[in-house]
């Protein structure tokens, strides 16, 4: 009984996350770190316990050979205050870097590390001769909200994170900002409660927030910093767990603690459904706000996140070790194509 107890401990799931096209995820776990590719579906890497400890957070660097990883969880090998970037490749160890708080998250561009403190986040040149470029201070962030736009746009290299004012998001130009360069801060204050979750689309164009209470999810233009979209996810509370835009940013999905995965469309808003009582007025702006276009479950209060794949798919991936794929309509119809669980995937030798 002590042994079975033991081995599914270890197989406990700290976190999950896809890398920036979405079309692999890194899984962080108490027997390791293994690495996914999402179509089709099938394991590309994985490193025991034994190799690395227990982990709780991982960030891939696109389809590349490198990524990055923090130690947590049962059985750690490495300290919480510590990134660790691995060459899957030469099968070794590149980088550490050592800060003097717990690692809450971490972000990989082709040209930056970001890491991501309680109340600091770190910029730095990568991968070829790492240096700290800059340090932000943040409002007291306990989640470890950060975003950055992975390939951006001729004007666009967004690093997004919580700005000192509740509510509010800073964004940060990553090409022009320098240790020795003050910049004012730009800031969107984007709700009155606390943020729970953030994200850009490719480009760094597009923001997309959402507050602890997790009702609305409003979408910004990161250039003007002007309100371009308010959706409501449901009328009652609910933890978000993730948000992100399609590749061509047309579309939007979201996963919250409800169970539910929400698709909105951000370019013809009219496929989103709206009640029919929002010619009454009683309800002030209520019901003005656009509802999702379409929507499927997921095992209820399991972390999940979800991503859009090609040809109008969603992925979600759960911490339960679940894999769900579906394909939405315009017309709201939301079909499930495809079932797994991922965690019982065996690596292939090819990457």
């Amino acid at each position: 009984m002590q042994l079975k107890s033991r081995m599914a401990t270890r197989e406990k799931v700290h976190s999950i996350r896809f890398n920036q096209d979405h079309g692999c995820f890194i899984c962080c776990m108490d027997s390791g770190v293994r690495i996914y590719n999402v179509e089709p579906l099938a394991e590309k890497a994985h490193l025991r316990e034994n190799l690395v400890g227990s982990v709780a957070h991982g960030e891939m660097l696109h389809r590349t050979n490198l990524f990055a990883m923090v130690g947590g969880g049962a059985v750690p090998k490495y300290a919480d205050n510590s990134v660790l970037i691995y060459d899957d490749f030469k099968s070794k160890l590149l980088l550490e870097f050592t800060f003097v708080a717990p690692v809450l998250a971490v972000r990989l561009r082709k040209d930056r590390l970001v890491v991501v403190l309680r109340r600091q986040i770190h910029v730095f040149s990568f991968p070829h001769n790492p240096q700290r470029l800059f340090t932000c201070e943040t409002r007291d962030n306990p989640l470890g909200l950060c975003e950055v736009s992975p390939f951006g746009s001729a004007e666009r290299h967004i690093l997004c994170f919580p700005a000192h004012k509740l509510g509010a998001v800073q964004l940060v130009d990553l090409l022009t900002t320098e240790s020795s360069v003050s910049q004012a801060p730009l800031t969107v204050q984007a709700h009155k409660g606390e943020l729970a979750c953030l994200s850009l689309n490719r480009e760094g164009t597009f923001l997309a927030t959402a507050s602890h209470k997790g009702t609305l999810i409003r979408v910004w233009d990161t250039a003007r910093r002007v309100l371009l979209a308010e959706l409501r996810r449901g009328s009652d509370p609910a933890t978000l767990y993730c948000i992100n835009f399609s590749g061509d940013s047309e579309f939007l999905c979201c996963s919250s603690d409800k169970g539910t995965i929400h698709i909105f469309a951000l370019k013809d808003t009219k496929l989103n459904r709206r009640s029919t009582f929002s010619r009454m007025g009683f309800l002030g702006g209520y019901m003005e706000s656009q509802w999702a276009l379409a929507n499927f479950t997921v095992p209820p209060e399991c972390a999940c996140i979800c991503a859009f794949g090609i040809n109008s798919t969603v992925y979600a991936i759960c911490v339960d070790g679940t894999f769900h794929k579906y394909v939405f309509k315009a017309d709201g119809c939301c079909n499930r194509e495809s079932f797994d669980v991922y965690l019982d995937l065996v690596a292939d030798e090819e990457f």
